[in-house]
């Protein structure tokens, strides 16, 4: 994969939105001034809940919606008024688009052919194309003949088939069962990677987010809440919203007591009071929103050793084979959730029971209220 650290400058960017805004009924923005830049041969993900506005700027980059205001780039070209078939974009979408009266080879042709490009060459493309998916021997078969995975490479292979420098993917793994959807994350990550052609991905799938992309845009309400790498969003939320949509979160409501080097003290339901890392907290007293992955979480650590320990109750054990997920009581919260590795092959808790959690400071963010 490309490794994408941080935006690319205007001057360097594949495609560019520029105060880009789409409404459909000349009110309500769905999408509200839109700055982003993609590199050439990054796979960008926009993610996000149903409404948040991101099919809406796959459909304005394809060119099926139009923006209400801004300007959208290809290659510093403005492609606002370009129609979607001489953009020179590949599309995959949800349902596949496949042609059902037409054998695999001649769906992966019928673009080639609406280009003109000739016969002899689009037989050698289309036989690369079912090669490049592992399908080179169903070429004769129709869709209908083909399980939903292997339609789905068929789509992929022909949206890749004329040689795009830019795929958008709507969404086109939500048909397919969990195995094999994460079996076609792997597939299409790796074509990608084998290519180096630009890919836009859509998807409200945190973990397909996650394990295919070089950055991640978060989508709420029509506006990029936080647009950075997996890990980064995982391990460095900007907001609650990011950090309950991204990953597993536990959420403890506070007030902050006092600020100091990036760090803040907060005083949690009980009278305990814990130390995090400050996130965009500008004062004592104000409200916050405590953010602690489940795994960074530690029950009845050793004396000492963590500098935030309060006291629990266990409510629920869960057997997961690679760890245990315990539900608890922690300061007023009746989900607060820890995994404990079962490294061991078991674990000494019991239901009902009291424990302490602990946790590190640097693994404990203060946020706002979302």
């Amino acid at each position: 994969m490309v490794a994408v650290e941080s935006a690319p400058s205007p001057a360097d960017a594949y495609v560019r939105f520029e105060n880009v805004q789409k409404s459909y009924d000349g009110e309500i923005l769905v999408v509200k001034n839109l700055n982003l830049d993609i590199a050439a041969g990054e796979f960008l993900t926009m993610l996000g809940p149903s409404g948040s506005g991101k099919t809406t700027c796959l459909m304005m980059l394809a060119g099926f919606e139009p923006a209400t205001n801004g300007e959208i780039f290809l290659k510093d070209r403005p492609i606002n008024r370009v129609p979607p078939h001489k953009r020179g974009i590949g599309m995959v979408f949800q349902n596949y688009a496949l042609f059902p009266h037409m054998t695999v080879e001649e769906n992966l042709a019928f673009p080639l052919q609406v280009r003109k490009i000739p016969k002899a060459e689009v037989t050698e493309k289309v036989k690369r194309a079912l090669e490049m998916v592992e399908m080179p021997e169903f070429g004769a078969r129709r869709p209908a003949q083909l399980s939903g995975g292997q339609q789905q490479r068929v789509a992929v292979a022909r949206a890749l088939v004329f040689e795009p420098d830019l795929v958008l993917m709507d969404e086109p793994l939500g048909a397919l069962d969990k195995q094999l959807r994460e079996q076609m994350q792997y597939e299409i990550k790796h074509i990608h990677e084998n290519l180096g052609v630009t890919v836009v991905y859509v998807t409200h799938d945190q973990s397909e987010a996650l394990t295919m992309s070089d950055r991640i845009a978060v989508f709420n309400d029509g506006v990029i809440q936080q647009l950075s790498s997996p890990d980064d969003l995982y391990e460095r939320p900007e907001s609650s919203f990011v950090a309950q949509f991204i990953g597993e979160n536990n959420k403890l409501n506070g007030t902050v007591k006092a600020i100091a080097d990036g760090m803040c003290d907060v005083e949690i339901p009980g009278g305990d009071v814990v130390s995090a890392l400050a996130i965009n907290i500008s004062g004592v007293n104000e409200s916050t929103q405590l953010s602690l992955r489940p795994e960074r979480i530690t029950i009845n650590p050793t004396p000492g050793t963590l500098p935030n320990v309060i006291e629990g109750r266990v409510e629920e054990l869960i057997y997961l084979g690679d760890h245990i997920r315990t539900r608890m009581t922690v300061a007023g919260h009746p989900d607060f959730i820890v995994k404990v590795p079962n490294t061991l092959g078991q674990v000494s808790l019991k239901e009902g029971e009291n424990a302490t959690v602990g946790w590190a400071t640097e693994d404990c963010r203060a946020l706002d209220t979302y």
